[in-house]
């Protein structure tokens, strides 16, 4: 295991550029979402320590072959699964959820680490097995296991949103590959017919949530004000926004979670549609940048790790965008690299390392 200095010769400048412009732009509307709370600039500073760590952890991502990480993936993956086991049984409680561990005055949230520990574990499974193409119902068996158990675990803390991410992940890989469509055919059947029972899994407020998606005037101050409020916000920010610090639904406080779920809406209040289609762009820009970096990969581990790291932003963005429009059911998936959380930014800096690590590398014939 060495750093390479040929590497610095094909460092990915555009990659970076794209990330540091969002990243600005998540701290300028949390400074914004924090100041409507607390008067001072605490939020802000505290999401700046949790990047400042991303980042020196995102260094460390892209300066280490990513081959030599992928061979500890199947210990990323079981620590991991270890530490969801102790979330549920010792993990701290707060809004009825049992997320976090507490150690130090630090908290974490594991779960986090799972959206990416699944993908290199399965990049490596699919990778050593030379599974290339129209994988069978046998193919599917160990790493549909590999993702049940996290998916059930998160599922239990209760955190719908980021089990569907894990699923999400999973589905996104096994298509990208190829499914036989005899084997597809079945899977879809077989989907459609636990959908039912899936149904009764959900808790009574995760029912909830995905009624009051049709018809959230019904309970404009219960189930529906989420909604309500965050499409107000959106809405009245029209074509240019209110102005930094003068969205009114954000600072007079009727728009909830503003600086974790619904970030995008005090956004949208404050710079209006054209800061928004620039925000997308930016998003656009990212996730089109990591298919090519999966496209033009010098092997197949590389294409896969890459292809699973852009899934995870394209989706979480798509859901918590259509959520906070009101298009999606509350779940509770942050928007990626503006959602206040130190879990969060830390696991996608790490990830966005590995994208640098996988684009380096692919010029360099031998590494």
């Amino acid at each position: 295991m060495r750093f390479d200095r040929r590497l610095f010769t094909h460092f990915d400048w555009t990659l970076l550029l794209i990330l540091l412009l969002i990243l600005t732009a998540g701290l300028v509307n949390l400074y914004s979402a924090g100041f409507a709370f607390s008067q001072d600039t605490s939020l802000c500073l505290k999401q700046i320590r949790w990047i400042v760590l991303g980042l020196v952890c995102m260094v460390l991502a892209f300066s280490v072959d990513y081959r030599y990480i992928i061979r500890h993936a199947y210990f990323i993956y079981g620590i991991t699964v270890v530490l969801l086991l102790i979330v549920l049984f010792y993990g701290y409680m707060t809004h009825g959820s049992r997320r976090w561990i507490l150690f130090m005055g630090f908290s974490f949230q594991p779960s986090e680490l799972m959206k990416l520990a699944i993908i290199l574990v399965l990049a490596k499974y699919f990778d050593e097995n030379k599974l290339q193409r129209s994988l069978l119902l046998k193919d599917l068996v160990f790493p549909a296991v590999l993702m049940i158990v996290p998916f059930f675990l998160i599922l239990q803390q209760p955190d719908l949103g980021t089990a569907l991410v894990v699923f999400i992940i999973f589905v996104s890989m096994v298509l990208f590959i190829g499914v036989n469509w005899k084997a597809l055919g079945v899977v879809c059947v077989t989907g459609m017919a636990l959908l039912p029972m899936a149904w009764f899994l959900l808790r009574d407020y995760q029912k909830e949530r995905i009624l009051t998606l049709f018809a959230p005037e019904k309970d404009p101050l219960g189930a529906g004000y989420h909604i309500i409020q965050s499409m107000i916000a959106i809405g009245s920010g029209g074509w240019w926004g209110k102005g930094f610090l003068q969205g009114t639904q954000t600072h007079l406080r009727f728009l909830p979670e503003q600086q974790t779920d619904f970030v995008f809406s005090v956004f949208a209040e404050e710079w209006g549609f054209i800061g928004v289609a620039i925000l997308m762009i930016l998003f656009l820009s990212l996730i089109v940048w990591g298919l090519k970096i999966s496209l033009y990969s010098k092997d197949y581990l590389g294409t896969l790790i890459a292809f699973g790291i852009t899934m995870l932003i394209a989706w979480s963005v798509f859901i918590n965008v259509g959520m906070v429009l009101g298009l999606l059911p509350v779940v509770g998936i942050p928007l990626p690299f503006m959602s206040y959380g130190g879990s969060s930014i830390v696991v996608l800096l790490i990830a966005m390392g590995l994208l640098m690590n996988i684009s380096m590398r692919r010029f360099l014939l031998h590494s």
